[in-house]
């Protein structure tokens, strides 16, 4: 993609990952971008400002009371100046300022001030990513429209291993390009997704549930919109916000599950089945909470619940396509096989939720995607990268219809 003249401005903080800025620095400006960096006195610690200066041609942005060369407020005319504002590495500290309006240096100051779209690539350690504070900050900044790319799961500077490393500069600059020069392969398609799990009621203070976290279904619903989809979103409960654009619709149970997919989708073009419904619900919920009976065992009496992908499969129209998943434990294949021709589905998407990796609410997936011509299996990838190859494949079926 070509990104001449569009004005970029690449926020750094201090991590070990702002080395690999400049090589995002460097990639976007062979792409014909204008690239203006800030950097926080921590990232001057680890990158000086003349190795950004060289590889942008442009000051490098450090100090809020440096007199600048032409008389201009520098922080609102970079903020003003900008067709994107990324922040790569963006550590703890930054999404905590930003999430909270704190304006105390050049790079705060100036995403603050900044009307553009905002991409940040997180990049810490694994305790400080996955500490509640931060979990809130980043869905906070989701919930305003801020996009994210990674972090990615692995070994650490600091030695640990796990969530927290800085996705790679090609993934960073693959993003922007995205944003800068958007596919709009879903101009018009209304595209309905579900996510995370469901909740069946045992009385009014238990429930049974799943480990679902929503986190493969809400990438899917984000770049489906950011393609220029219309999209519906029917989320069980999750700590998830839903993306910028998105109509979300909330339901507990996998009764409301079915009653929300049967009404909506008669009128989607795509429909993408993300979420984890339960197989079977207590016979009857009781009206108040069950008590210990002595030493003796509870014995709770189950019953299906109604099979919601067999029954949009069976209401499926001509031209419809019908995407479904399957985390399975053993035999993925055969049982994702299975699936597919009973369902009714264009494509079913394979995982194997044991795998390191692949499992519930981690941040990376690993798939097979199914269909009648045969089966294709990706590398560990970060989900919303698995919802964009998940998405070019739903295009080519709904072209064919």
């Amino acid at each position: 993609m070509n990104l001449e003249g569009k004005q970029i401005v690449l926020g750094v903080t201090g991590g070990i990952a702002a080395y690999k800025a400049c090589e995002v620095t460097s990639r976007l400006k062979k792409a014909g971008a204008q690239v203006h960096v800030v950097m926080t006195k921590n990232a001057c610690e680890f990158v000086t400002p003349l190795t950004f200066e060289t590889l942008s041609n442009h000051p490098a942005v450090t100090d809020t009371f440096a007199r600048p060369e032409t008389w201009e407020v520098e922080h609102v005319a970079l903020a003003k100046r900008a067709d994107l504002f990324v922040i790569a590495p963006a550590t703890a500290n930054i999404l905590a300022k930003m999430a909270c309006g704190i304006a105390d240096d050049m790079l705060s100051t100036t995403v603050l001030a900044t009307r553009a779209p905002i991409l940040v690539a997180p990049a810490m350690n694994t305790g400080m990513w996955e500490n509640a504070a931060t979990r809130q900050n980043v869905e906070t900044l989701k919930s305003r429209g801020v996009r994210f790319i990674g972090p990615e799961g692995g070994y650490l500077a600091c030695g640990d291993t796990g969530a927290g490393r800085m996705s790679e500069p090609e993934q960073i600059v693959r993003a922007i390009e995205e944003i800068l020069c958007p596919r709009l392969d879903f101009a018009g398609v209304r595209v309905l997704v579900t996510a995370g799990p469901t909740q069946e009621k045992i009385d009014p203070v238990r429930y049974l549930t799943n480990r679902s976290s929503g986190k493969m279904g809400y990438a899917i619903a984000e770049a489906a919109r950011q393609r220029g989809a219309q999209v519906t979103l029917i989320s069980g409960p999750t700590n998830l916000a839903a993306p910028a654009g998105v109509e979300r619709v909330d339901i507990l149970s996998t009764q409301d599950l079915y009653e929300a997919m049967t009404a909506r989708c008669p009128q989607a073009d795509v429909v993408i089945q993300a979420a984890a419904p339960a197989d079977f619900t207590p016979e009857k919920a009781a009206d108040q909470k069950i008590k210990k009976q002595g030493d003796g065992p509870l014995t709770l009496s189950f019953r299906q619940t109604p099979d919601v992908a067999a029954a949009v499969g069976r209401q499926k129209r001509s031209g419809q396509v019908l995407v479904g998943f399957a985390a399975e434990t053993n035999d993925v294949m055969e049982n994702a096989g299975q699936k597919l021709s009973k369902k009714n589905l264009d494509m079913i998407v394979a995982n194997d939720v044991t795998a390191p990796g692949a499992g519930f609410d981690v941040d990376t997936n690993i798939v097979t995607f199914l269909t009648n011509d045969g089966a294709e299996t990706l590398p560990c990838l970060p989900k919303r990268q698995v919802a964009d190859e998940l998405l070019d494949r739903a295009v080519r079926i709904l072209r064919k219809h």
